[in-house]
């Protein structure tokens, strides 16, 4: 069997259930980048330098919740990363917050009222938009937030950066996913649900 390679950048801890359900078929080989060597990627490096990945090698990348621990001028550098190792018909499924719900939650003065409940705990709107309080707390910086997306800016970073399509979609958690191809999908996978 001929398997397919997503790139799961910023995978953080290796655990199940972390890789999207899209990706966990037989077909699919999972490489694991992130910044922090201590959760033990296969690759150790930053999402806007990833040198060590060739050209046009990865059918997929995968990338939930970092584009915004980059600075704003990071994600376009970022993308064309992205961009860059992607085969001619691959594509990049991302997750950020979706800033545009977050903000009518502020607008109703719920800055510290949990949104909803993760695996690590309540999440605050102020989480959404300046990162998970309780990880910065406990040394971790990286999870520190730097900018932030509506549907409209993400899907326009992608094209901005070179991206041929996207598509996004919204979650009940305030999550925001886009879907980017390299080149143009044929037209049976663009009318499809992202997942």
């Amino acid at each position: 069997m001929n398997l397919k390679t997503v790139l799961h950048v910023g995978c953080g801890p290796r655990q199940s259930g972390i890789l999207h359900p899209s990706f966990g078929k037989s077909d699919w080989k999972e490489i694991r980048l992130d910044i922090n060597p201590d959760v033990e990627p296969d690759i150790v490096a930053s999402i806007t330098h990833m040198d060590s990945v060739e050209n046009s090698k990865m059918d997929a990348i995968y990338s939930s919740h970092n584009l915004e621990h980059l600075y704003p001028h990071e994600v376009d550098l970022c993308l064309k990363e992205f961009l860059r190792v992607l085969k001619s018909d691959g594509f990049a499924l991302i997750a950020v917050p979706n800033l545009k719900h977050v903000a009518k939650l502020i607008a109703e003065d719920k800055l510290e009222v949990p949104a909803y409940q993760s695996p690590a705990g309540p999440i605050f709107p102020l989480d959404m938009v300046y990162g998970f309080r309780p990880a910065i707390a406990a040394g971790n910086t990286y999870m520190a937030h730097k900018t932030g997306f509506t549907p409209k800016s993400l899907g326009q970073a992608l094209i901005d950066a070179g991206f041929a399509w996207a598509k996004w979609a919204e979650d009940i958690n305030f999550g925001l996913w886009i879907k980017g191809y390299k080149t143009p999908p044929p037209k049976e996978i663009a009318d499809q649900p992202l997942w």
